[in-house]
């Protein structure tokens, strides 16, 4: 992709993800996001109408009476989005690739941070770390951002969704909002341990992205396939129901098996096709976050 291509791409990308998060998410972002990022000021006594989770249990205790804790909104958060950029992100039987899919909401979420004043940076990972954007604010840092999210090559494309964990675990030192974005193809290996470690010291959360091909394998006869993080190819008969339904059995249980991890990990996620709307499934996301 040569430079005016990337240049159109980006503009096209800016306008409608700004849009997108100017005119549907600035207010969901604050309100689910923004809120996380307090310091605890003081207590004082319990008042109709106060949150119920703010109640400061070890004071009311020890005066007999309700206390909640008042908390003072930090002046801005610091929002990571940790992009996987392996292989099987490449694929797409709809309009768009999953990786296609993963630019726009990324993008959104880039644009909904900087309108709220936050630093964001970036996190490419693969088997390996490809590419860390340390966080800063402003336009030019997003366009960048997009730049990158475009016109990236990774140097692997195989996959390691726990080493990319563990290294916002590492790198960032004070606590953050991470967005984990992946197809979470991660040869059979738990994440389990890394996502526990890294949701008690920053929030993250997780955008499943997948390929309606993924789930299901269509009733075509004969059809060739390939491993796009092993290079292995080969053919399978698509009109054996046998295939078709072992195929969406290991699909089932991979989704188990993420569900179960995010879970045991307190970590809240939505899962969203190439063909379906993301607008939908990042307000269920943002919406969740208020409860």
């Amino acid at each position: 992709m040569d430079t005016s291509d990337i240049l159109k791409k980006v503009r096209k990308i800016e306008i409608k993800t700004r849009g997108l998060s100017q005119n549907i998410f600035a207010g969901q972002y604050h309100s689910a996001f923004k809120g996380r990022g307090m310091a605890f000021a003081e207590v004082r006594e319990y008042q109709f109408g106060d949150d119920v989770r703010d109640i400061d249990w070890n004071v009311t205790a020890r005066f007999r009476r309700p206390y909640v804790k008042v908390y003072e909104e930090e002046r801005e958060l610091t929002v990571i989005l940790l992009i996987d950029v392996s292989g099987s992100l490449q694929f797409g039987t709809s309009h768009q690739t999953k990786n296609d899919m993963v630019t726009e909401i990324a993008s959104t979420i880039a644009f909904s941070a900087i309108q709220n004043n936050d630093k964001i940076g970036v996190i490419f990972f693969s088997d390996r770390i490809e590419k860390y954007i340390p966080p800063q604010k402003g336009r030019r840092h997003i366009l960048y951002i997009i730049r990158e999210l475009l016109d990236f090559h990774a140097k692997s494309k195989k996959t390691d969704v726990g080493l990319g964990i563990e290294y916002l675990t590492r790198v960032m030192k004070r606590r953050c909002t991470a967005f984990l974005i992946s197809d979470f193809y991660n040869n059979g290996k738990s994440i389990e341990k890394e996502l526990q470690i890294a949701n008690k010291k920053h929030d993250v959360m997780a955008l499943q992205v997948y390929d309606k091909r993924d789930r299901l394998l269509p009733d075509i006869g004969l059809m060739k396939v390939s491993d796009a993080e092993s290079g292995h190819e080969m053919y399978i008969d698509t009109s054996s129901r046998k295939i078709r339904e072992a195929h969406s059995r290991y699909w089932e249980r991979r989704e188990e098996d993420i569900r179960t991890s995010f879970a045991k990990s307190n970590v809240d996620w939505v899962s969203v096709a190439t063909d379906e709307d993301y607008v939908k499934s990042m307000l269920i996301l943002f919406s969740s976050r208020n409860k």
